[in-house]
């Protein structure tokens, strides 16, 4: 009752929490600051994850290299399957400029937090943004054989995705999957199944993040307890977090 009426009176930029978003805001102009997407403007909120490590460049950096090796595959097609607001989205249109990106979002507001940070990114042409994805999806845009990646973050549904048995075409694209085996016990295992005869299997995991990643120091930031800026940079994680990245064939 308390914290609910004080959040009432103290705007939110005056909180703790607010302080720090409010603050990395301004300091990075609303821009992302570092990493491989760089000079990306950002929209006012994430979706779904983490914002302040987007702003950062920091978010999910365990994948850097992977997003290099993607940008260098230069793909024909990238199909980003729950996009949310578009961090890799907009952020690989930015990178590929010839590549076309076909954005899955199942939530709304998701999609219009998409369309926003596709225009003010100047990329907003080549993305096709669409809603839930479904097997019947991938196979019409796997049909006609080019060049293809896919980005997978769909909360357990991967288990119905990802299955070259249903969509033959899967074999032969390179896939990068965020896991959660802690919503489906086996799902890692399952998938690395179906995929072990067709691509070269690499597995990542979540690295700690300390509030040595919050770049920036003031004299708000020295008064608040440090768990605020370890709040700031981390990601908000059930779990530690894995992902397959998955090669195929002869690029395997």
């Amino acid at each position: 009752m308390i914290p609910a009426f004080l959040r009432c009176l103290i705007p939110e930029r005056f909180r703790p929490i607010g302080y720090l978003t409010d603050l990395a805001r301004r300091k990075s102009g609303g821009f992302v600051v570092s990493g491989p997407f760089a000079g990306m403007r950002y929209v006012a909120t994430s979706q779904g994850s983490a914002y302040i490590p987007k702003l950062l460049g920091i978010y999910e950096r365990e994948l850097n290299p992977i997003v290099e090796a993607m940008v260098n595959r230069r793909p024909d097609l990238i199909i980003d399957i729950g996009a949310a607001e578009g961090y890799y989205a907009v952020g690989l249109a930015r990178r590929l400029p010839a590549t076309r990106i076909v954005a899955f979002e199942m939530e709304e507001r998701g999609r219009c937090a998409l369309r926003e940070m596709a225009q003010i990114n100047g990329v907003a042409e080549r993305i096709e943004v669409r809603g839930r994805c479904e097997p019947g999806d991938l196979v019409s845009l796997l049909e006609v054989r080019r060049e293809t990646v896919i980005v997978c973050d769909v909360e357990g549904y991967e288990a119905t995705l990802l299955d070259p048995t249903v969509i033959p075409p899967l074999a032969e694209t390179a896939i990068l999957v965020e896991l959660h085996d802690f919503i489906h016990p086996g799902l890692r295992d399952a998938i690395r199944e179906r995929f072990a005869g067709t691509h070269r299997i690499e597995l990542l995991t979540q690295e700690p993040r300390t509030k040595a990643d919050f770049p920036w120091r003031t004299i708000g930031t020295r008064l608040l307890p440090r768990s605020y800026l370890g709040w700031a940079v981390s990601e908000w994680r059930p779990v530690t977090m894995e992902w397959y990245w998955m090669v195929p064939g002869a690029d395997a």
